[in-house]
């Protein structure tokens, strides 16, 4: 089953925009939270890619339980 889901059509440009949207919604939120300032990013290539990353793993999860739950209601 996992092949099958990771092979679906549409899977990882699923997985890619919602990693990209998490990433720019969590900064954006950071920001505010930090009182408009960016003092919170040290270093900005390791923030991006922690961010990114995260993004990343949040975004194969669901977008692999959407899948899943589609691909199910399908074979029944």
């Amino acid at each position: 089953m996992f092949k099958r889901i990771v092979s679906y059509p549409g899977f990882w440009k699923s997985v890619a925009s919602i990693a990209v949207a998490f990433a720019i919604l969590y900064t954006l939120f950071k920001w505010l939270l930090e009182g408009y300032s960016f003092a919170f990013i040290n270093r900005i290539e390791i923030y991006i890619l922690g961010v990114l990353g995260a993004g990343f793993v949040y975004a194969f999860l669901v977008t692999y339980g959407k899948f899943w739950k589609r691909l199910k209601d399908k074979n029944h």
